[in-house]
Order: C-alpha cells, then sequence, then structure tokens
C-alpha cells in the first residue's frame, strides 16, 4: 500500500516545525509516517530523521515537504535528492513551490521539477563560467591564484632589489622566492625598502628593461 512520508526540519532548536507539521497532516500525511529534524542545518550533509525518512520509503510513496529548501540549502542537492527519488519509483511533493502544491508524480508537477532542474543547471554553468573568467583574468593580471601569499621580510625584499639592480634576471629572483615575476615587482613597488626599490618604479624596468646604476649600492655575493 502506498503511503505519504512526510519531513519538517527547523535549523535551531529554539524553532519549531509546529506549522510545518500541521500542512503536512492537512494533505494526509499520518503521524506515523511524520519525520522531523530540530536542530539541524539545511548545509549537513546528514540529518538523523531525514536519513529515516528516506529509508521508509518504498516504490509508489510520495515524500512531501512543505518548501523545497526543507530538503537542504543547495538547489543542486535538493534537485539532486528529487531525481533520486523519481528514479526509485518515488514521487516529490512540495505543498509551496512558485505559490502552488507541485507533485512529480503528476504531469504538470514532472513539468515544473523539469523546468526547475534545467534552470538550475543553467545558474550551475552561468557561476562556472564567471569562475572561469575570473581566474584566468587574474592569471593574465599576473596575480596570486589561491594559497596564501608567501610572506617576504623587508630584508629579502632589499636583497632581490639588490640583486635586480646588479642584472640578475628578474624571474630568477622571483623564482628563489618562491613568487612569480609580476609578484615581485609589485611588493617591490609598494614596499618602501631602499632606494633600489624607488628605482624600480621606473617605466624602464616596468617594461623589462634594467634599471639605472645606483651609486653605492652594494650587490650581496649569495642569491636568495
Amino acid at each position: 500500500m502506498t503511503k505519504l512520508i512526510g519531513y519538517a526540519r527547523v535549523s535551531t532548536r529554539h524553532q519549531d516545525t509546529d506549522r510545518q507539521e500541521v500542512d503536512l497532516r492537512a494533505v494526509g500525511v499520518r503521524t506515523d509516517d511524520l519525520y522531523v529534524d530540530r536542530g539541524a542545518s539545511g548545509a549537513n550533509a546528514s540529518r538523523p530523521a531525514l536519513d529515516a525518512a528516506l529509508r521508509a520509503l518504498e516504490r509508489g510513496d510520495t515524500f512531501v515537504v512543505t518548501t523545497l529548501d526543507r530538503l537542504g540549502r543547495s538547489t543542486g542537492n535538493m534537485l539532486t535528492l528529487a531525481e533520486e527519488l523519481r528514479t526509485e519509483g518515488v514521487a516529490l511533493r512540495v505543498l509551496n513551490l512558485g505559490g502552488g502544491d507541485v507533485d512529480t508524480s503528476t504531469p504538470m508537477g514532472s513539468m515544473v521539477f523539469t523546468v526547475m532542474t534545467a534552470l538550475a543547471q543553467m545558474e550551475l554553468e552561468i557561476k562556472r563560467e564567471r569562475v572561469l573568467d575570473s581566474v584566468s583574468k587574474r592569471r593574465a593580471a599576473g596575480s596570486d591564484l589561491g594559497g596564501r601569499p608567501r610572506k617576504i621580510s623587508e630584508s629579502q625584499l632589499k636583497n632581490a632589489a639588490h640583486l635586480v639592480a646588479a642584472d640578475v634576471p628578474v624571474a630568477e629572483v622571483a623564482r628563489n622566492l618562491g613568487i612569480s615575476r609580476a609578484t615581485l615587482y609589485r611588493r617591490l613597488q609598494t614596499a618602501q625598502v631602499s632606494e633600489a626599490t624607488e628605482a624600480l618604479d621606473s617605466p624602464e624596468i616596468v617594461a623589462g628593461m634594467h634599471p639605472p646604476s645606483l651609486p653605492g649600492l652594494t650587490v650581496p655575493i649569495e642569491r636568495i
């Protein structure tokens, strides 16, 4: 015999599920078939009552929630769960979805679900494209990508400035410091470490040319 399995959830124990439980019972969910999670965030991968409700479902049953966000915070995860239910022969009924009662066991409900899935996938693709575009722009600008920036001491910056002023290739100095050439330029330009740093601000250095000679500049023998 097919049945309705209801599920209600609140994120904190200070909230109550009374309204959800009333609405679920009103559509025919029996008390014994009503599962409630209290103090369970939608971001949690495992929610005891939800897990129990899913185990209780059998082919032909209908899983009922008041709103789709009771299943989780991520649209993608919610739709994935709904698709898994459908492949198991279980319908999903959302009492308030877009202002109406949607049941995937009906043609109209199935269509709404399909549209929602397509929109969620499109949203995911747009976000992915934005991330890739941002990474590409940052890489082109020579920005660091991910991870904590390497800490470079003032003495290391001074030493790097001396080496660059002594015609040591910028790429080699940056490599020894474990940073990119663009990052080395940026840190030397923004940190007021020595006369050598100020000299690096000239257009010649930005263009990749050697800096002007600096009187009295001592070039260390060792390389950092």
